[in-house]
């Protein structure tokens, strides 16, 4: 069985592959300096409630965008895992996808691994908007490369700016607004943020699909986009599992298929 690890600035997602499907997922808030101890007491707990122990476990991959965060990620696997992990980003691991950027090594690892999920289900030009701490949108081409894309404030970020800058206005949780006029504080703050953040990814996708010039499909992912689901006009597929199916790949294209 497969362990994938994806960790966020956010959240960090850890995932049960067993060969034929996902058979267990659980998050958690991302916290740099867990140790491997304690992500194992975590973990182990909700292992067994699904009837899944470590020693079931032979493989695991991870993708972090906290740098801090992967040394404890490392020694869970090495130490409670029995194996040693993949890790994307790291030197000798594949992930055979072209990044057409001027500067190729700015692609993040989380934006590499999205576009080997989404390119091994939807075929064609796609856009993936990963919506997290801040919201990606990326452009994988016709042939399967990596063409470039947009990064912009997530929708948690923009909330907690509002709090934080102005002393009057209250922390407020995200929600798709009744109607779009609010009829107080925070009803007009939750539709300001909701219906500006679905305007915002709406826009920057037509843009985006002005540029390119071809036809082009539109995956969305991410933790907080079942909120959008129904209010945008440009996203056509909603993927929860895009990013760990990414995961999936890059640990074929390592060895672990065989």
């Amino acid at each position: 069985m497969l362990l994938a690890i994806d960790c966020g600035n956010t959240n960090i997602l850890f995932a049960i592959h067993d060969g034929k499907g996902w058979r267990a997922q659980w998050r958690a808030g991302t916290d740099s300096s867990r140790t491997a101890d304690e992500h194992a007491v975590w973990l182990s707990q909700l292992m067994e409630l699904q009837g899944f122990k470590f020693s079931d476990i032979n493989s695991c991959v991870i993708s972090t965008v906290v740098p801090q965060a992967l040394f404890n990620l490392r020694n869970l696997s090495r130490r409670y895992c029995e194996c040693e992990p993949v890790i994307v980003g790291e030197p000798g691991v594949r992930l055979d996808i072209e990044v057409r950027l001027d500067r190729p090594q700015d692609a993040g690892a989380d934006r590499l691994v999205n576009a080997l999920g989404a390119r091994a289900r939807y075929p064609g030009a796609l856009v993936v908007i990963d919506s997290g701490t801040a919201t990606t949108f990326d452009v994988i081409g016709a042939d399967g490369a990596f063409e470039g894309g947009i990064i912009a404030p997530g929708i948690n970020l923009s909330m907690q700016a509002l709090h934080s800058a102005a002393a009057k206005l209250p922390r407020v949780a995200i929600a798709k607004p009744v109607r779009v006029m609010g009829k107080d504080t925070v009803s007009a703050m939750q539709s300001g943020v909701f219906w500006g953040y679905i305007d915002l990814i709406d826009g920057l996708v037509e843009r985006l699909r002005g540029e390119y010039g071809q036809p082009m499909t539109v995956i969305a992912t991410g933790g907080v986009v079942s909120l959008f689901e129904g209010a945008s006009r440009t996203i056509e597929h909603y993927d929860p599992d895009l990013t760990i199916r990414g995961l999936l790949e890059v640990w074929k294209l390592n060895g672990g298929a065989n």
